[in-house]
């Protein structure tokens, strides 16, 4: 169990903490989050059952963690909403390390499907902040989203370097090292 900890400090340790300061803007916070999430990992990761769902179980942690801080701090608003809708995607492929054909793919949808993946994948827009900014409502916000990472994910599924499984699902990707 040891290696598995080292394995996954080694593997996630940045980007944890970075996802997490992008959240809480705040360097000692960020740092005490992430050390919480790393001891909950350590003490829960028996309880992981398929090891192809590991980057998902641990980003799932650190969400909670997350918004367990916020509530403690009273927030109830946009700060857990950023992080509540995130946990509301269709699934948790990460797309946040890119590869030629991931970034082609995105480059091959329309302008608004291109825009609606930019902003709130990689911009951390949340889909009220999107709304907001593109002038249009919630509730169409949240369909363009949806339908452009559906389209994202039925294309990521011919780059060479992702796998799914038998139903089509995104479950990890290998970085090509070109």
């Amino acid at each position: 169990m040891k290696n598995e900890i080292n394995t996954i400090w080694l593997d996630l340790n940045e980007e944890l903490y970075h996802f997490i300061l992008g959240k809480i803007k705040d360097e000692q916070v960020s740092k005490d989050i992430h050390q919480e999430v790393f001891l909950k990992i350590q003490t829960k990761i028996h309880q992981l059952q398929h090891t192809s769902k590991l980057t998902s179980w641990v980003y799932q942690i650190t969400r909670n963690t997350i918004i367990d801080h916020f509530r403690k701090q009273g927030k109830t608003t946009s700060s857990i909403d950023r992080i509540e809708l995130a946990e509301e995607q269709s699934d948790d492929f990460d797309y946040a390390k890119l590869t030629n054909c991931i970034n082609q793919k995105i480059g091959e949808l329309s302008a608004q499907h291109k825009e609606a993946i930019i902003l709130t994948t990689f911009q951390e827009y949340s889909q009220k902040e999107l709304a907001k900014h593109l002038n249009i409502s919630y509730s169409g916000t949240k369909s363009r989203v949806q339908k452009a990472r559906e389209i994202l994910k039925v294309q990521l599924l011919s780059c060479p370097n992702v796998i799914a499984d038998r139903t089509g699902k995104l479950l990890d990707f290998e970085i090509n090292e070109e």
